[in-house]
């Protein structure tokens, strides 16, 4: 499971140019689903992006979590995280999920994050998004769940 995560300050999902997904502070998040996913690894997943300290404190200093500052999440499928790009010009997305699979751990996390999260907005899964965003810093963060071993 991949996701990239974005500190922002306020961020907006649109589908056929409707906002379905809106959150101030917090973070959009971007998330990719492979073959090999499943809840344990959804959960330490979210684990990790919730407790992610990249909000300045008073002094500064990136020390402070989602739940610190009162922030939100967008988070928005993005299969193309899996995009192979060794070979020719054209990405391979071999490594992606199948869509039922992608849909349902991503329904997963959408939930797992409900429960640590008060505000947590969706973009709709398959659909030709459009994402607006103000990047706070600007700060990314890539998080693999081949990294997260013993997390």
């Amino acid at each position: 499971m991949r996701f990239v995560i974005q500190r922002v300050n306020h961020a907006c999902v649109r589908v056929d140019g409707e906002a379905v997904g809106t959150i101030g502070k917090g973070f959009l998040v971007l998330v990719g689903v492979c073959p090999e996913d499943n809840e344990a690894i959804a959960d330490k997943m979210v684990h990790k992006l919730c407790g992610l300290r990249i909000f300045d404190d008073a002094n500064g200093k990136t020390n402070l979590a989602l739940a610190d500052v009162n922030g939100s999440l967008l988070m928005v499928s993005q299969f193309t995280l899996y995009a192979d790009c060794k070979r020719g010009f054209r990405p391979s997305f071999i490594g992606a999920a199948a869509p039922d699979m992608a849909n349902e751990l991503y329904e997963y996390v959408l939930e797992a994050c409900r429960k640590q999260v008060p505000v947590v907005e969706k973009g709709i899964f398959g659909a030709d998004m459009k994402i607006e965003l103000e990047n706070d810093g600007p700060f990314t963060i890539v998080l693999d769940s081949r990294d997260l071993a013993g997390a």
